[in-house]
């Protein structure tokens, strides 16, 4: 996908406050505990990591409260390339929560690692 200039000087400004982590250092944290959240799209949904819980990038800040209220959880985000999981972690690190990750690489990299994934089959 190609992005903007715009849109990489934010999220690279929200890199800048955040913290990443690979697929392989996500899978460990998430095998002791942490919760792994899916940032993209409704639409982009019928594929996840598996164990993942879905919080659209568009509704997170209203949502994770009441999905995550314990502020010091460790959370780890994943969007499709890393860039919308950065401004997510970015924001969420606002509202207060003290330990959250971006997952570098996304979803692709989560695939081409051959990291478990599910699959919803539509009705």
């Amino acid at each position: 996908m190609i992005h903007s200039d715009e849109f990489l000087s934010i999220v690279n400004d929200a890199k800048s406050r955040i913290r990443e982590l690979t697929v392989p250092e996500a899978q460990e944290r998430v095998a002791v505990g942490a919760k792994l959240i899916d940032v993209r799209e409704d639409s982009e949904w019928s594929e996840h990591a598996s164990g993942a819980i879905h919080i659209g990038r568009g509704v997170i800040e209203r949502d994770i409260v009441s999905e995550i209220p314990d502020k010091s959880t460790e959370i780890i985000l994943y969007c499709g390339g890393g860039y919308r999981s950065a401004l997510a972690a970015d924001m969420l690190q606002k509202m207060g929560y003290s330990n959250v990750w971006s997952m570098d690489g996304g979803w692709k990299a989560w695939k081409d690692a051959g990291a478990p994934f599910e699959m919803e089959i539509p009705f």
